[in-house]
């Protein structure tokens, strides 16, 4: 059965779609079209490009995440410039390994700009600070910035998405007024970008299943706010979610695979193999959970 897909950022927890993703593809369901934001965007990007579960299981495995940590040079030179860097470069790595990686394994499947997939397959989801603005990628590319969809590279746009606040250097996107737009990660703005195929039609040509890093809505805890670290740990949490609860439904909620996984830091970029496999499992157990149930 043909079935559309919206997946959720959450760093390295996103192992755990991989459990979930076998279990789907087990069940004979098939992506028509894809969207993610932040990590999401690598495993929607890598969906779309022709990559099945286990070839993205293969991918994944294989990768030593640790690798993607590229301070700038000067860094080891100097001691402390990370600092000096991360205020005046806004982050503390460049990004440029994460993102010739990325190419680099959607070039595999000759996959290079918007031009290579089906028109609407693959929507991805950045946050323009300069704009204040949530932006889809490829749809907003010409209209925001005078881009021509078809000529970007879908490795920079999952890069974009992916650009955790501070941890990873912004990307720069020159708009049609050439003022340069920073672009951060989409899960500032959306980190569950349901919405975003409600725009295509008024009416859904196919069911939407959603894959959530988190517990349901309705389980979520209040949180402790004791200091100042509390409270901009809380902030970021609540820009994220805000957003996305608010348009989910009791409908969408029905088409949500969630996937508590609370003990396992975001940025964990050391995480080890016996972590990975018990997200995998994790993620594997809750999509089975779920579509015992689930009728589209």
């Amino acid at each position: 059965m043909k079935i559309d897909g919206v997946f959720s950022g959450g760093g390295v927890k996103a192992y755990a779609f991989i459990g979930a993703l076998n279990t789907i593809q087990s069940r004979n369901y098939t992506f028509e079209r894809v969207a993610g934001t932040s990590a999401g965007s690598i495993l929607a990007s890598f969906i779309a490009a022709g990559y099945n579960n286990e070839g993205i299981k293969n991918l994944l495995d294989e990768l030593d995440l640790r690798t993607f940590l590229d301070p700038p040079k000067i860094t080891k030179i100097i001691p402390g410039s990370k600092w000096l860097l991360l205020y005046f470069q806004l982050g503390l790595y460049k990004g440029d390994k994460f993102e010739k990686w990325l190419y680099n394994q959607l070039a595999k499947k000759k996959v290079y700009t918007f031009s290579d997939l089906p028109k609407g397959y693959l929507k991805i989801v950045v946050s323009d600070l300069t704009l204040g603005k949530l932006i889809v990628i490829p749809d907003d590319l010409e209209r925001v910035y005078g881009i021509q969809p078809d000529r970007f590279p879908v490795s920079r746009a999952v890069r974009m998405s992916s650009g955790f606040p501070y941890f990873f250097m912004p990307r720069k996107l020159q708009g049609v007024r050439k003022e340069k737009s920073i672009i951060v990660d989409g899960g500032l703005l959306s980190n569950f970008p349901l919405w975003v195929f409600d725009q295509d039609s008024n009416k859904l040509k196919r069911p939407i299943l959603g894959l959530k890093l988190s517990n349901s809505y309705d389980k979520i805890q209040p949180r402790k706010i004791a200091n100042a670290i509390d409270m901009l740990y809380s902030l970021f949490s609540t820009m994220k979610q805000a957003h996305d609860a608010r348009y989910v439904s009791k409908r969408e909620l029905a088409n949500i695979i969630f996937i508590p996984v609370e003990d396992i830091e975001t940025t964990d970029f050391s995480i080890d193999d016996e972590k990975k496999q018990q997200l995998i499992e994790n993620g594997q157990k809750h999509a089975e959970e779920f579509l015992k149930r689930w009728t589209t």
